[in-house]
């Protein structure tokens, strides 16, 4: 049982600051809209003169261990509490936890060096993964302590990223990102494979499927070798394409055992569906090609269809059930869903057929984007900002 704090210590707490999605979906999505928007300026127009990173850079950095990384900060950190049956962070520690986040994103705007950056982003993980394990621990859930380890993995390759800004040794940018793709691709299939088949089977009143184990280790052992050996270009150009078909058979074989076709009358579950589908596409094309530019723009396949996909879906989700609300009942979200696959295909397929296009489709996927997550703040933004409807902790 869940051991709740009495309410009137409760009400006392800033609706924002009372459990880790609140904040970090709701700041997560804004700076969504802000880095995409930037970033866009940037790519035609140049370097933008406050900013003390690189462009491209900072558009990668901020895309993963921005955005992304604060929803799944705002996500384990409200799950961690259904899972151990403690409290989750809240409150000042809360509020700790954010400006951590939040401090690097300014920042890169002023002549702040890297060496404090890059520790205040150091000191983000630290905490995270603590809030995490020490839930874990307490309430002897082993399953859930891989996620410490994943934290501090994800500190080391921070680290790395800002080195690569000076031309330190020992790996390039591009074996960083690969790297950090890998393990939000490892992230996704470890959590896309307990809740996508869940909330299906939920909502249509179906058997789920049961976890198949040796598919799983199928499907998520290359994607770790894979992490490994992006930081090594000679073994990745041997070994890389074997291993991400061999993952891509896997999560094709798992993606056709959740029958994502049967979901379509249900926007919450088909946009899962279909951005956890983008996985194995993404696979399949990098795997099958040597040429870089297809294999560039596929990565947008993930990070667009997959990865903000996944997001867009589960932050609607989680953020309805967790402020009291009926999950089915809240605003319509098909149209964001479309539009973030839209710009998840024009970026990635459009640009690798056309490629003469690609400014053109690159400003339309960018501007659909930026719909996607507009449309969640507008209509979700009251819901993190506010206590629950049903009056409820939390």
């Amino acid at each position: 049982m869940l051991n709740i704090t009495d309410m009137k210590a409760e009400s006392k707490i800033p609706p924002l600051l009372r459990l880790g999605f609140r904040p970090f979906f709701l700041f997560g999505t804004v700076y969504a809209v802000i880095a995409i928007a930037i970033w866009v300026y940037a790519f035609q127009y140049g370097q933008p003169s406050q900013l003390s990173v690189p462009a491209l850079w900072w558009h990668v950095h901020e895309m993963l261990f921005g955005f992304a990384m604060a929803i799944v900060a705002g996500f384990v950190v409200t799950a961690v509490q259904n899972w151990t049956g403690i409290d989750g962070t809240k409150k000042g520690r809360l509020a700790v936890l954010v400006a951590l986040w939040l401090a690097p994103r300014l920042l890169f705007w002023t002549p702040a060096p890297l060496w404090l950056i890059s520790s205040i982003e150091a000191l983000f993980f630290a905490l995270l993964a603590y809030e995490i394990g020490y839930r874990v621990i307490k309430a002897k859930g082993w399953r859930n302590l891989f996620f410490v380890p994943l934290f501090i993995l994800a500190l080391i390759a921070n680290f790395a990223s800002y080195a690569t800004i000076k031309g330190m040794p020992p790996f390039p940018s591009v074996a960083v990102w690969q790297a950090m793709l890998w393990w939000f691709v490892l992230l996704l299939s470890v959590m896309g494979g307990r809740v996508i088949p869940f909330f299906t089977a939920r909502r249509f009143h179906t058997e789920k499927p049961q976890p198949i184990v040796w598919l799983d280790y199928v499907g998520n052992l290359p994607l770790v070798l894979l992490f490994i050996v992006s930081f090594f270009p000679l073994a990745q150009a041997q070994v890389g394409q074997p291993l991400m078909l061999i993952a891509a058979a896997a999560h094709s074989v798992r993606v056709w055992r959740w029958k994502p076709w049967t979901t379509l009358s249900e926007p919450l579950v088909w946009s899962l569906q279909i951005a956890y589908a983008c996985i194995p596409l993404m696979l399949w094309g990098r795997g099958l090609t040597s040429n870089a530019f297809i294999d560039h723009a596929m990565l947008h396949l993930f990070a667009l269809g997959a990865l903000s996909g996944l997001i867009l879906a589960m932050i609607s989700r989680v953020t309805l059930g967790h402020t009291g609300r009926n999950i089915y009942e809240g605003p319509n979200m098909s149209i964001p869903f479309i539009a973030l696959f839209i710009a998840a295909i024009l970026r990635s397929i459009g640009v690798a057929i056309w490629p003469g296009a690609m400014m053109t489709l690159i400003n339309i996927s960018a501007a659909l984007w930026i719909l996607a997550f507009g449309w969640f703040v507008v209509r979700y933004g009251v819901m993190l900002m506010t206590a629950r409807a049903d009056g409820r902790p939390g």
